[in-house]
């Protein structure tokens, strides 16, 4: 397969058994930016099971989608357009024919991806995402059922299951008892599946995160950012069951349900609920990254795919909105002796949790001053960010929060004190005024920091500087000093050598 340039835009479709899907990205890079994402609900699969073939309207409506996107594609500038083909086109009777229709129109041929290879670009999307992913994925789209161990960053045993909910419909005939039968039988035979007992299941798939839609709104949840949202797999399967018995009229009533998902929803509950008692998993963890991502990512060259999820992100964040990206090594290293070994600490994960917060303390410098603090905390927990759990989240949006605010406490979103621990906190309180510092001192510019240096000691907290910058102390400086040094439990202190 071709290796795609990091620059110019990359786009994929994902021709699949319910959907049809553009999304175009910023570039094959790490941290993949969509630009542009549009979904047509097609049903190309509704039929499949019952007759072997696509669905017609289905297909009218998904050759006019395909229209449209080459339109797109022109009109948007996409470098580079890959579709790929999955359950429904390789299995149906009229499969083929249909693809050759689709392709008339694309101009160029599609991936029509065998079972293994859906189950392969999943777990290979999760991982993108999640390089620490340790468990099982399950992508679970309309036509199939893709699960796959992974760990270590690298996938095991898998499986492709005929258990889409619209396949899991027709074959059913819209019973759900016996819909639970043909999933135990298809489930049953797994037997690495009872292996992964106390475990994390993996969740890709647009069914499934309108169940954690459901979920974060039961819980009043703050942030509403899907993409590593985790319940406990108790929580799961009792949502799960509750949807299961729920006719489409109650399910249109609830607010976080689409109406596009309503008929696909109990199947999709059930499947989870099913996989989850196989497993005895112990936590389902919400992917955003599945098949597509994993098609990106694989035509990533080595040195890109090595590169840190998050701090890929972060650095493409603050390309884009700091005044000097730069800055985020000089903070990094400039607020090390904070976090020495005798001092706060910090081991490998938290250390990189602060080289983001460092290489993103920048990124709400162009707003007014009276809402940069909300706006920065609003851009970092909202951000397009992979590699990160919810908790990272936070510490990195407080941290940019108390960089422009100090030692005030965020209501934007209400009160997230209760989502870190007090130690984790703290952190990102010192983090965040010694960021506040650094600005004050060098005065938004590179260059100056380097020539100064921070020391804790018993007592104090000390900012040394080269006599012929010692002008560049004051009233301000000094203050935000003492700020980050109470925090710590000692007084600031500024020498000049």
């Amino acid at each position: 397969m071709s290796r795609s340039k990091k620059s110019g835009r990359f786009g994929i479709i994902d021709l699949g058994s319910n959907s049809v899907r553009l999304v175009v990205y910023a570039g094959a890079q790490r941290n993949p930016v969509p630009v542009f994402n549009e979904k047509v609900m097609c049903g190309l699969g509704r039929t499949l099971a019952s007759t072997g073939r696509l669905d017609p309207k289905g297909m009218e409506r998904a050759l006019a989608a395909m229209r449209r996107f080459m339109a797109l594609r022109d009109q948007i500038g996409i470098d580079e357009l890959v579709v790929a083909a999955t359950a429904a086109v390789r299995d149906a009777e009229d499969g083929a024919e249909f693809v050759r229709q689709a392709e008339d129109i694309c101009g160029f041929p599609f991936m029509i991806l065998s079972g293994k290879d859906e189950a392969r670009y999943a777990a290979q999307g999760v991982l993108s995402g999640t390089p620490d992913a340790e468990g099982v994925v399950g992508d679970l789209g309309g036509g199939s059922l893709e699960l796959v161990t992974v760990g270590g960053g690298k996938m095991g045993e898998g499986a492709t299951l005929p258990l889409g909910p619209l396949r899991l419909m027709d074959l059913s005939k819209g019973n759900l008892t016996l819909a639970e039968t043909i999933v135990e039988k298809e489930l049953k035979d797994l037997d690495w599946l009872r292996r992964l007992e106390g475990r994390r299941f993996y969740a890709v798939g647009g069914v499934w995160r309108n169940l954690a839609r459901i979920h974060m709104a039961q819980r009043k949840y703050p942030i509403h950012v899907l993409h590593h949202y985790s319940m406990p797999a108790s929580e799961a399967a009792e949502i799960s069951r509750v949807i299961e018995k729920l006719g489409p009229k109650t399910l249109s009533q609830i607010p976080d349900v689409s109406e596009r998902r309503i008929d696909a929803l109990p199947y999709g509950a059930l499947i989870l609920d099913k996989i989850l008692a196989a497993t005895r998993a112990k936590e389902v963890i919400v992917s955003a990254y599945g098949l597509r991502e994993g098609v990106l990512f694989d035509r990533l060259d080595a040195e890109e795919k090595a590169k840190d999820p998050l701090i890929a992100g972060a650095h493409d964040l603050a390309g884009r909105l700091a005044r000097f990206p730069e800055h985020g090594d000089e903070f990094f290293d400039w607020t090390a002796p904070l976090f020495a070994k005798d001092q706060l600490g910090e081991n490998k994960e938290e250390a990189r949790l602060r080289l983001a917060g460092c290489i993103l303390a920048d990124i709400g410098w162009y707003v007014h001053p009276d809402y940069r603090a909300h706006h920065a905390m609003t851009q970092i927990m909202l951000a397009p960010f992979s590699g990160i759990d919810h908790p990272g989240r936070i510490f990195l949006a407080r941290v940019g929060y108390h960089r422009h605010e100090g030692r005030g406490e965020p209501d934007l979103l209400g009160d997230l004190t209760g989502m870190m621990n007090e130690k984790e906190n703290n952190r990102a309180l010192v983090l965040g005024l010694a960021l506040r510092l650094a600005f004050t001192l060098c005065g938004a510019t590179t260059g100056l920091l380097p020539r100064t240096r921070l020391s804790v000691s018993k007592n104090f907290v000390t900012l040394t500087l080269d006599r012929k910058d010692e002008a560049l102390t004051g009233e301000v400086v000094e203050k935000r000093l003492n700020a980050l040094a109470r925090t710590l439990g000692r007084k600031g202190e500024i020498k000049i050598k």
